[in-house]
C-alpha cells in the first residue's frame, strides 16, 4: 500500500484487525519493511501490526538524499496522522530506534509503549563519524552491491552465515536494491543524529529493550546503560544473535516481543 506522508510516497503493510492495538516497526539502515516479515506474521495474529519503508528505503521516497533523523521523526508523525492512530506502540531497531528514541522525547503523547533492538541512545563517537564518512565514499565509489557484502559482515553473527544463510541472503538483496544516494544520505543523517541519553529517565511508556549478544555494532553494553535510566524498563539480551536479532533468533525475539505486547495491552484503556 502506498501513504502520501509530507506530501511524498511511502510503501507499508498494515496487518491484522484495525480495531486492535496499533503497533508500528520502524527497520534499520539501510533495510526495509520487509526485515520485519516474521515479526510482522506474528503480531498480526493479535494487534493491528504496521511497517512502513523509511525515506529512501525499500520502495518509498528517495527525494534529493538530504535526510535527518529529524525528518524521519517528522514522517513517522506524519505516517501515524495519515493513518489516524492518536497512539501506537513503536518497535524500532537500529536506526529505527534512533528514530524512536527521538519521537519519544520530541512527540511522547503519541506513544503507548516503545521497544528498542539493537540501537543506542548516544551520538556518533568522531571515530564513528569518520567511519561513516569513508563509507560513504566507498558506496559513491563501488555501488550499494558491494557495500552490502561488507555490510553484512558486521552485522549478522559468524554463525548465522552458516546456520541461517537465508536471513544473511535477505538482507544483503535488500541492500544491494538501495541507491548509493540513499545510503550515502542516512549515513550522513545517522553522523548528525543528536544524543537521546539525557532524555531517558523522562521516558514513561513501558519499554522492552533486546539486544543480541554478540551484537558489536550496538552492544549489549549500550542497552544495558538505557535500562538503567528507563524507568520501568526490562531488558533481554537474544541468544545466537548479533545486530539483527529479529532476523537471527526469531523465536526468542517474538516471545520477549509477544509477551511485552500482551502485557501492554491487557493495561490499555
Amino acid at each position: 500500500m502506498i501513504a502520501l506522508v509530507n506530501n511524498d510516497p511511502f510503501t507499508y503493510v498494515d496487518l491484522g484487525s484495525p480495531s486492535a492495538m496499533p503497533v508500528v516497526f520502524l527497520h534499520g539502515f539501510p533495510f526495509s519493511h520487509a526485515m520485519w516479515r516474521r515479526q510482522l506474521d506474528e503480531t498480526s495474529r493479535f494487534y493491528r501490526a504496521i511497517a512502513y519503508d523509511l525515506r529512501g528505503h525499500g520502495e518509498s521516497y528517495v527525494g534529493d538524499g538530504q535526510y535527518t533523523i529529524e525528518g524521519h521523526v517528522d514522517d513517522l508523525i506524519a505516517f501515524l496522522d495519515y493513518l489516524k492512530l492518536e497512539q501506537a506502540a513503536i518497535v524500532g531497531l537500529s536506526m529505527g530506534g534512533y528514530v524512536t528514541l527521538r519521537a519519544l522525547e520530541r512527540n511522547p503523547e503519541r506513544f503507548l509503549a516503545a521497544v528498542l533492538c539493537d540501537t543506542r541512545s548516544e551520538g556518533d563517537a568522531n571515530e564513528n563519524k569518520l567511519n561513516r564518512f569513508e563509507a560513504i565514499k566507498a558506496v559513491k565509489r563501488s555501488g550499494s552491491s558491494q557495500f552490502a557484502e561488507a555490510f553484512v559482515k558486521g552485522v549478522f553473527a559468524p554463525d548465522t552465515f552458516r546456520r541461517n544463510a537465508g536471513a544473511v541472503d535477505e538482507i544483503r538483496a535488500i541492500i544491494t536494491r538501495t541507491t548509493p544516494l540513499s545510503i550515502a544520505g542516512t549515513l550522513l543523517a545517522l553522523a548528525s543524529r543528536t544524543d537521546t541519553t539525557l532524555s531517558l529517565p523522562s521516558i514513561r511508556v513501558p519499554t522492552l529493550i533486546l539486544v543480541g549478544e554478540q551484537d558489536v555494532t550496538t552492544p549489549p553494553s549500550a542497552s544495558q546503560a538505557m535500562h538503567k535510566q528507563i524507568p520501568g524498563s526490562e531488558i533481554y539480551v537474544v541468544p545466537r544473535a548479533a545486530h539483527m536479532s529479529n532476523l537471527e533468533n526469531p523465536e526468542f525475539f517474538n516471545e520477549k516481543l509477544l509477551a511485552f505486547l500482551k502485557r501492554v495491552s491487557s493495561t490499555r484503556r
